[in-house]
């Protein structure tokens, strides 16, 4: 089990780190106010940026990345029974929400900031005498809160994990151990059966003197 939240965790740490970089890329790459032109009174010049490459990869990663963690984990709202009394079970379902929060906002900001970015150097966006751009900080929001997202679900997965082993009784070799008490032999002898003979005390007497 360590070994396969060791990979999990690698993995998921990673995703995350490539979605925050390609985040905070697309936010350095966007194009701004000053690189628009316009070319006519209702039509913008845009020029060609890799932000919208970098903001489609760091939605992408950060969608496998929470796939992972809630696949291996199991969803949480969805386990039947009553809930153990661990504090690491409130602990996963507070960073389980928060995960999820955290994942759609980043997510949302990543695929509008990239739809918005994808001008492909033509002219378009003209709205109200202005060209329109991506605002600032919109990708590196996005890139926070990926990184977030996937903190918030590692931690999730770790307290999972730790009360699916306090609850698993193979984990727990003390009590496994107290089946074999009653396995013991009995201290008193068997009932064989037979009727009890009695002897004449007159027999009993003589054979105690001769």
């Amino acid at each position: 089990m360590q070994r396969k939240a060791l990979i999990v965790c690698s993995v998921v740490g990673f995703l995350g780190l490539l979605s925050a970089a390609t985040g905070f890329g697309a936010e350095a790459t966007r194009i701004k106010a000053s690189e628009v032109q316009l070319t006519s009174p209702t039509d913008c010049s845009y020029p060609q940026t890799p932000a919208l490459g970098l903001g489609l990869t760091a939605s992408v990663a950060l969608l496998v990345a929470q796939l992972i963690i809630n696949v291996v984990s199991g969803c949480i709202c969805c386990r039947k029974g009553p809930r153990p009394a661990n504090p690491n079970w409130t602990l996963a379902l507070i960073c389980f929400v928060l995960s999820w929060f955290t994942f759609v906002i980043a997510f949302l900001l990543f695929l509008t900031g990239a739809a918005l970015n994808n001008q492909n150097g033509g002219g378009s966006m003209y709205i109200g005498n202005y060209c329109y751009v991506v605002k600032p900080g919109v990708f590196a929001g996005g890139a926070v809160l990926s990184l977030a997202s996937v903190t918030f679900g590692i931690i999730y997965f770790l307290a999972l994990n730790s009360v699916k082993n306090n609850n698993d009784p193979l984990s727990n070799p003390s009590v496994s151990n107290q089946g074999g008490i009653a396995m013991g032999q009995p201290q008193f002898p068997t009932y064989s059966g037979q009727q009890p003979v009695f002897v004449h005390e007159d027999t009993y007497m003589r054979r105690q003197f001769t």
